[in-house]
């Protein structure tokens, strides 16, 4: 990690990003590790803060062995989300703005409270106001979406937009709820809540605990996506995705053409 220009890594994923430009890998050429990757990610994160975004929230990645096999990488990741990047229930995007975006259903949590201080880590789940389906679109800058787990990490978790549909009380069985992802009425993923670490609550506790290492606290209000329940699938022009969760109902975002 010795000389790595933090600020010019997250310069060049950021512009990659606002001309939806992939770039090659970066981590072997300059010697990145993952605690260098997630100072890149707070640098490139902060460019979007300087612009005027806010933070919202956090997101998990590769939380199932389905997103691990699909990109190669084996451990739990987290990244963070803006205002920005949120669409909401029923909106459009345009897919082109991003360089390869992809889709998955997730879960989202709403946030009641702040940590305290020394509480244990199990007791965080307490601190969930409310639950909801989610899609994220999750769009890697690198090119043809392979990365080595300090690139991802570097990209923000390839964060890029996300939407979450109407917030319910936590249900009975969160742990093992059916999940489908449709294009255009037709499902193309199911699964279940269990992938996402075995249980959805379990990925707010590895949040709280990986970002926490990195002198970063969730807040009271603030969307927690749990991570996906399947491998994502690309989003073409003119899409209409819907993700439904058993218990929580549905969410769903379109592409425009």
């Amino acid at each position: 990690m010795i000389g790595v220009d933090t600020a010019g890594v997250a310069g060049r994923l950021g512009a990659a990003a606002d001309t939806a430009t992939a770039i090659p890998q970066l981590a072997a050429e300059i010697g990145l590790d993952a605690d260098g990757a997630y100072a890149v990610q707070t640098a490139l994160v902060q460019r979007r803060l300087d612009r005027g975004e806010r933070l919202v929230g956090l997101k998990m990645g590769l939380t199932s062995r389905a997103k691990m096999a699909q990109v190669g990488v084996d451990e739990v990741i987290w990244g963070r989300l803006t205002d920005v990047m949120r669409v909401p229930d029923g909106g459009t995007v345009d897919p082109a703005t991003f360089i390869h975006p992809r889709v998955e259903p997730e879960v989202a949590f709403l946030l009641d409270r702040l940590p305290e201080p020394g509480e244990p880590v199990g007791a965080f789940a307490d601190a969930v106001r409310a639950v909801a389906p989610a899609i994220e679109l999750i769009d890697s800058r690198y090119a043809n979406f392979t990365f080595s787990l300090p690139d991802v990490i570097a990209d923000n978790a390839s964060a890029a937009a996300f939407t979450i549909g109407a917030w319910s009380p936590v249900p009975d069985g969160l742990e093992n709820l059916g999940v489908l992802l449709e294009i255009d009425g037709r499902v193309v993923q199911v699964g279940s809540t269990a992938a996402i670490l075995g249980d959805p609550r379990r990925t707010l506790d590895e949040g709280l605990c990986l970002a926490g290492r990195h002198g970063v606290r969730l807040r009271s209000g603030w969307v927690f996506l749990a991570g996906a329940a399947t491998a994502a699938v690309p989003l073409r022009p003119g899409a209409h995705v819907r993700a439904v969760v058993e218990k929580l109902g549905a969410v769903s975002l379109r592409a425009s053409s």
